[in-house]
C-alpha cells in the first residue's frame, strides 16, 4: 500500500496521473489511505469515486481530504476539489497555536491558484478571522528593513553632517522608507494573477511544502523544520525576496498595520526645522540661524585661527641690530679703512636679509590667517543656504510623502488578484 501510494505521488508531479494499482495491493482494510488513494485514482479518471470517498471519509475525514486537496494541487488538477474538502483539510488557524504543516501547503497551494479564486479567498478569510500583531513597525521592518547608511537629501550634499542631526536626517529617512514601502506594496501587487499551472516541465510542484505532507501523509517521512507561527509566516513572506504569491495574501492580511506604519512615516517628514543648529566648521563651533552664521561664534572661531597659525616666532630685532650696526662700521670704514668699510656692508646686507626673511613669514602667515577666515565665511553661509534649501525641499519631501501615503492606501485596498 505505502510502496504503490508513493510510486502514486511521483507520477502525480511528473506527469499528473496515476499508476495502475497491482491487483489487491491497496486494499487494506480500516486504513483510511487505500479507499482514498482509491477515490483519488477514480476522481484522476473522471470516474465516480462517491463510494470510496465516503469510506475515507468515515475513517479519518480530515487526513483524506487534506490526501485528496493537496494530491490534487500537485499534479495540476486542484479545481475539482469539493469545497468542504477545503475546509475541513485546513481546520482552524489561531495566533495562539503554530500554523500545521498541513495548513501552510494548503496555504501555499491556494496562494499560488491550485484551486482557483474561491479557494484563495477561503484561505484569505482564514487568514483575517486571526487578530495579528497590531505594532505596524514589526510589518514595516518586514516589508523594507531600516537602510544601515545615512540618507543625505540634495540640498546638504555638501554638508552631509547636517543630515547626521536627527531633526534634519530624521525627516529624510522616514521619506525614503515610506518611498521604499509604496515601491515595495507596487511591486506586490503588480504581480499577476495565479494561474494555478505547473512548470511546463511537469518535473515538481514549485514548493516543497504540499509534497513533504503528502508524504508524511502515505508514511513516508514527517515534514522537516519546526512550526511557525501565523505571525511569523506572514513577516517572512512579506520580506524582500519572498514568494509573490504568498506576499499578496500577507500584504492583505497585514493592510490595517502596513497602513497606519505609512501615515507614521508620512507624520515623521513633517518635523518642525530647528531655528538654530551647531555645526562643526573647519573644527570650529559655528551657530547657524536663518539669517546667518552667529556673530559672537564667528568672531571666536576668527581668534581661535589666528591663534593657532600665527606661530611665536624670534623678534625681529636681531636684524636691526645688524643693520645698525653695519652702518656704523660702514661709516667708519670711511674714515680709517675700505676694507672696514666693505665689512659694515657686508654687515648690513645681513641685517636687511634678516628684516626680509622675517616679513615674509609674517606676510605668509597672514595670508594663510585670511585664507582661514575667508573659507570659514564662505563654508557658514554655504551652510546657511544650504538649510534654506532644505526648508525648500521639506514642502516637497511632505507633498511626495502624502502622495505615497494616499498611493499605499490605494494599493492596500485593492488586495490580492484572484486568479
Amino acid at each position: 500500500m505505502h510502496r504503490y501510494a508513493e510510486a502514486l505521488l511521483v507520477h502525480l508531479t511528473a506527469d499528473g496521473g496515476a499508476p495502475p494499482p497491482p491487483p489487491g495491493a491497496i486494499d487494506v482494510p480500516g486504513y483510511w489511505l487505500s479507499p482514498a488513494v482509491r477515490a483519488l485514482v477514480l476522481i484522476l479518471t473522471g470516474d465516480d469515486a462517491m463510494e470510496p470517498l465516503s469510506e475515507a471519509a468515515q475513517l479519518d475525514g480530515a487526513k483524506t481530504a487534506l490526501f485528496l486537496c493537496l494530491a490534487l494541487a500537485v499534479c495540476g488538477h486542484g479545481d475539482r476539489i469539493h469545497a468542504s474538502w477545503l475546509g475541513t483539510a485546513f481546520g482552524d488557524l489561531s495566533s495562539e497555536r503554530p500554523v500545521t504543516a498541513g495548513q501552510r501547503a494548503l496555504w501555499l497551494a491556494a496562494a499560488r491558484g491550485a484551486y482557483g479564486p474561491a479557494g484563495k479567498i477561503f484561505v484569505l478569510r482564514k487568514l483575517d478571522a486571526v487578530e495579528v500583531l497590531h505594532d505596524d513597525d514589526v510589518w514595516l521592518r518586514a516589508l523594507v528593513p531600516a537602510e544601515p547608511g545615512l540618507v543625505v537629501p540634495p540640498s546638504l550634499n555638501d554638508f552631509p553632517e547636517l543630515a547626521q542631526i536627527p531633526a534634519l536626517g530624521g525627516p529624510v529617512q522616514a521619506a525614503a522608507r515610506l518611498a521604499r514601502l509604496r515601491h515595495r506594496c507596487e511591486e506586490i501587487t503588480s504581480v499577476p494573477p495565479p494561474t494555478g499551472a505547473l512548470p511546463q516541465t511537469r518535473a515538481v510542484w514549485p514548493d516543497t511544502e504540499p509534497m513533504a505532507v503528502l508524504s508524511a501523509l502515505v508514511g513516508a517521512a514527517e515534514p522537516d523544520g519546526p512550526l511557525s507561527s501565523l505571525n511569523g509566516h506572514l513577516l517572512d513572506d512579506l520580506k524582500p525576496g519572498a514568494d509573490p504569491y504568498l506576499a499578496a495574501l500577507a500584504l492583505h492580511v497585514a493592510a490595517p498595520a502596513i497602513s497606519t506604519a505609512a501615515a507614521h512615516l508620512a507624520d515623521r517628514t513633517d518635523a518642525e526645522q530647528p531655528e538654530t543648529l551647531v555645526l562643526p566648521i573647519l573644527g570650529h563651533s559655528i551657530t547657524l540661524r536663518p539669517d546667518g552664521p552667529d556673530g559672537e561664534a564667528m568672531a571666536d572661531a576668527e581668534r581661535r585661527i589666528m591663534a593657532g597659525y600665527i606661530p611665536k616666532r624670534p623678534s625681529p630685532m636681531p636684524g636691526y641690530l645688524a643693520a645698525l650696526g653695519g652702518l656704523v662700521v660702514f661709516t667708519l670704514g670711511f674714515v680709517f679703512s675700505m676694507i672696514l668699510a666693505v665689512v659694515g656692508v657686508g654687515i648690513g646686507a645681513l641685517g636687511a636679509w634678516l628684516l626680509w626673511r622675517f616679513r615674509g613669514r609674517e606676510k605668509a602667515d597672514l595670508a594663510l590667517v585670511n585664507a582661514q577666515v575667508a573659507e570659514l565665511h564662505e563654508l557658514a553661509t554655504s551652510a546657511v543656504w544650504a538649510l534654506h534649501e532644505y526648508a525648500r525641499e521639506a514642502k516637497t519631501r511632505r507633498d511626495q510623502a502624502l502622495a505615497d501615503v494616499a498611493e499605499v492606501g490605494r494599493l492596500l485596498k485593492r488586495g490580492p488578484r484572484a486568479g
